[in-house]
């Protein structure tokens, strides 16, 4: 029998259960949230110091900014190529990649007094950005089902805590001792979270096998590069500057030949195709819009507090005394982390992102009106606080619910990258906006100029569309739909052929690892087919796609008879009820090919001999044959879409062309060359 499936569910992750000895679940997740923190201390340890820096380096602001720049960039190119190879190499050891790079970066900006040095070492200190995604990824591997929400969840909101923290902490360590000091801080801060990752958290042997796609690597950094630097420095060349221009155009290009390359690739750097399934492309999308939410909002109150009083709006706060003041919101973040894992759990958490968007919203709406004391100004930022610590807790959940297992931290890599592109994007329009309208900083009309509270009202509007925008994609989401208690009917029996396949224990996970092929002799195998497994009752397990060898991994929570399904363009989807154990599954072999069939004639005769095209709506070239004596032909099913099947005979001169449309299931098109009349049919 045919049969489709959908994922909607999580994956089955197995009960908590005592790892043989090993560190508790809390001990991990403190030490993988630690290092979230880490990565956000990271990104704001030198703000507050770059007014400074032009004169401390002996530059100007604008070559300062490159402090800031160069993390960014490194940070953002880095995930994904630092993600997927988390996924084919181990996620604890690339975390100690990153972590080594933090402290190398730090000691070359500790030892250094050269602009040109200190950008190298904060460059290498951006790819602790990488740490978020992996760290996720090693939770959802190692902890048991019922910690893994809250787990993530704090690890989301340390991101918050780290910003919170950093702005103070710069600001002592400025006052107390030589700016060198902040880097000797932030890369002994590496080394223990090194030695604690190291000596505390697991490596997991859930792993994607394969070839490392160095062409797309490559592609994709230089395109991120070329987005991510006019975006970064806008507010300094301007937007209209050539280089800006002219870098997000070269930006548009390398996209335009990045996309359909990881499209033709067996192991792609990212999954094109699963990232454009509709829940990972609604979670991304919005996650750009809510990352620039969350930036708008601590950038906005950081700038806001330290605005003189005679702004008519600012309270005038030290570098220090802002960083304490906003530490609450970050540790409202931590408070809400199980709060947030709760409701993900009881609510889902399609829901949860949404009210964590409409949250940030009301937030920005009430910093619009709220603005005569720091209490109000705190209050409407704790609102937007409490927002971003459900979005954040939200994303990566539905993201894992949406991918396949051996593929998470790749998924989860590509969400941190575009809320980067969130957060750079609300960097550059803040400073945009706030230039637009300024005054004088105080009565007496001194030449240093202030935003006006209009620039500042405006970016909370903006802030808050963001946000309700995001809410909006995020309503896009499916919601999970419940397995219903029913057996399922197995269809068509897989070819067993044991000896083609390897599982592996993981200790709580059964990763089996098996291949697509066809049933001819030699067997050929057939990429980008979609394996999926499900328990019997019909809730989901995990799915997974074939590379460019046929080869496919899925993740199992133990042993037992399972669902599994195959599908691949051009052949009958096969199903069979599956006895999973250490020998592994079946290779499976795809023994119904679709095809397009048909009989050409002439006038009602059949004319053998004459050739076929076909050839997609939009002019590409699919296919060539010739009918046979009988005047029928036989082509393979294409991918559905609209094609132009085209009758030529070359001895007569005589063409003729009927467009198709193909579905997912065998078709029959009969043409008479002469009366054209042409009946069209689908079969099973």
């Amino acid at each position: 029998m045919t049969s489709t499936a959908t994922p909607p569910a999580a994956p089955s992750t197995p009960p908590a259960t005592d790892r043989g000895g090993g560190p508790s679940t809390g001990l991990v997740i403190t030490v993988l949230a630690l290092c979230g923190t880490l990565v956000s201390l990271q990104q704001t340890l030198v703000l507050p110091l770059l007014p400074d820096f032009p004169e401390i380096l002996g530059t100007s602001a604008e070559n300062a900014s490159w402090l800031v720049t160069a993390t960014l960039l490194a940070g953002a190119v880095g995930t994904p190529i630092v993600s997927r190879l988390a996924d084919m190499m181990g996620k604890r050891l690339m975390m100690l990649v990153c972590l080594g790079a933090v402290i190398v970066g730090s000691v070359v900006s500790a030892l250094s007094a050269s602009l040109p040095l200190v950008i190298t070492g904060r460059a290498l200190a951006g790819l602790g950005s990488c740490l978020v995604p992996v760290g996720i990824s090693i939770m959802r591997d190692q902890l048991p089902a019922d910690r893994v929400g809250s787990g993530v969840a704090l690890m989301s909101a340390t991101l918050g805590i780290g910003g919170a923290v950093g702005m103070p902490l710069a600001g002592v360590i400025y006052r107390g001792f030589d700016w060198h000091a902040l880097f000797v801080v932030s890369g002994g801060f590496a080394v223990v979270m090194f030695l604690a990752v190291l000596l505390i958290v697991p490596e997991s042997r859930v792993r994607t096998r394969g070839r490392f796609d160095y062409g797309g690597a490559l592609l994709l950094s230089v395109a991120l590069t070329c987005l991510l630097l006019p975006i970064s420095k806008a507010g300094a060349w301007g937007w209209q500057d050539e280089k800006v221009v002219g870098l997000l155009l070269a930006s548009v290009l390398v996209f335009a030949v990045w996309v359909p390359m990881e499209l033709r690739a067996g192991q792609p750097l990212v999954d094109i195709r699963t990232s454009v399934r509709r829940t990972v492309l609604l979670t991304n999308t919005a996650s750009i819009l809510i990352g620039f939410g969350m930036f708008t909002n601590f950038l906005t109150s950081a700038q806001q507090l330290q605005m003189p009083r005679e702004s008519g709006y600012g309270l005038g706060l030290s570098v220090v005394a802002t960083g304490l003041a906003l530490l609450p919101g970050g540790l409202l973040m931590v408070l809400m982390s199980p709060v947030a894992a709760g409701l993900i759990r009881r609510y889902g958490p399609r829901l949860m992102l949404i009210s964590g968007a409409v949250a940030l919203a009301v937030g920005f709406v009430l910093r619009v009106f709220l603005h005569g004391s720091l209490v109000e100004i705190l209050l409407a930022n704790a609102v937007g606080s409490i927002g971003t610590a459900l979005a954040f807790a939200s994303m990566p959940t539905l993201i894992m619910r949406s991918v396949p297992i051996t593929e998470t931290a790749s998924a989860n890599g590509l969400n941190t990258l575009l809320r980067a592109i969130g957060t750079s994007t609300a960097s550059a329009t803040v400073a945009a906006v706030l230039t637009m309208s300024t005054m004088p900083a105080g009565a007496t009309g001194a030449e240093t100029a202030v935003p006006t509270l209009g620039a500042y009202q405006t970016t909370f509007w903006l802030g808050a569309v963001a946000a309700l925008v995001g809410a909006t994609i995020a309503g896009f989401i499916r919601r999970p739909v419940r397995a219903t208690e029913r057996a399922v009917t197995p269809g068509e029996d897989l070819s067993p052929e044991r000896h083609q396949v390897k599982a592996e224990g993981t200790g709580t996970e059964l990763i089996v690892r098996g291949l697509v092929t066809t049933d001819t002799e030699p067997p050929r195998p057939i990429r980008q087919a979609v394996v999926t497994v499900l328990h019997p009752d019909g809730r989901h397990v995990d799915w997974g796609r074939t590379d460019g060898e046929g080869r496919f991994a899925l993740a199992l929570p133990e042993e037992g008879t399972y669902l599994v399904v195959a599908s691949a363009d051009g052949w009958a989807p096969q199903s069979g009820l599956v006895r999973l154990d250490e020998r592994g599954i079946d290779r499976i072999r795809m023994h119904r090919r679709l095809t397009l069939t048909g009989v050409v004639t002439d006038d009602g005769e059949p004319l053998p001999g004459v050739m076929l095209s076909l050839i997609r709506h939009a002019g590409d070239y699919v296919a060539t044959t010739h009918t046979r004596e009988d005047g029928s032909y036989e082509l393979g099913l294409p991918p559905p879409g609209r094609y132009v099947l085209t009758v030529v005979d070359t001895e007569r001169h005589r063409t003729r062309s009927r467009a198709v449309q193909v579905g997912s299931t065998s078709a029959t098109l009969d043409i008479d060359v002469v009366t054209g009349a042409p009946r069209e049919r689908s079969t099973a």
